[in-house]
């Protein structure tokens, strides 16, 4: 009885053939390689957004001009939507340039600083240290009338603050040589000096008084008589 049971089992085996034509079937899922193949052309497409890079570009510097003015006229404190504003955008498209506040200010007053590393670094070889030395700290207390942002310029964090603390540096090692300083003088103190010096001239119109204040200032960064 065993063996017919077994020989049952047979057609079983031919039902299983049946499944054979799954592997026909599976061959019809290549036609979906090809249709894979549709997505090549997005290469194309993404061609497209081409001119909305130019108009990227051309937001992005509207955002900075209109940054330039505000920061210049009301200093870091100026909110982001004013100058959105100021450039005709929404503040999402200033956001999609400039993640953060501190990076549209960085690269407002980037070129700003760098001028004055130049400047600095330029007057290290005037024959008259004394002169070269006072007369960088004047320019950066005329410019601070124009410009609420000089202070916080001044102080952002990086290398650009280094380049400048470093060529303040030698200008007053200089003009402490030539006796020009008082030496007891350190960079960093200089460097709180100025700070208060330009925060007190912000609320300062009067040009007179603005050279009265920077004129005491320098009087007492000279050596006592």
């Amino acid at each position: 009885m065993a063996e017919p049971d077994a020989a049952a089992a047979r057609p079983l085996r031919a039902d299983a053939a049946v499944a054979r034509p799954l592997r026909a079937d599976a061959a019809v899922a290549r036609p979906l390689r090809a249709d894979a193949a549709v997505a090549r052309p997005l290469p194309a497409d993404a061609a497209v957004a081409r001119p909305l890079r130019a108009d990227a570009a051309r937001n992005r510097e509207n955002v900075l001009r209109a940054a330039r003015g505000a920061f210049a006229e009301s200093g870091y404190g100026v909110p982001l939507d004013e100058i959105a504003a100021r450039a005709g955008v929404g503040p999402g498209t200033v956001y999609r340039h400039f993640p953060t506040k501190e990076a549209l200010f960085e690269a407002v007053v980037t070129v700003r600083v760098q001028d004055l590393v130049a400047d600095a670094r330029a007057r290290a070889d005037a024959s008259d240290p004394g002169s070269a030395f006072f007369g960088f700290l004047a320019r950066i207390t005329a410019e601070s009338a124009a410009k609420r942002d000089l202070p916080d310029a001044i102080s952002i964090a990086g290398s650009l603050r280094e380049d400048l603390n470093a060529a303040l540096d030698v200008l007053l090692r200089r003009a402490q040589q030539a006796q020009a300083v008082r030496a007891d003088v350190r960079t960093p103190d200089l460097i709180v000096l100025l700070k208060g010096l330009l925060a007190s001239l912000a609320d300062i119109a009067d040009p007179a008084r603005r050279d009265l204040v920077f004129a005491v200032l320098a009087d007492g960064l000279r050596p006592p008589r």
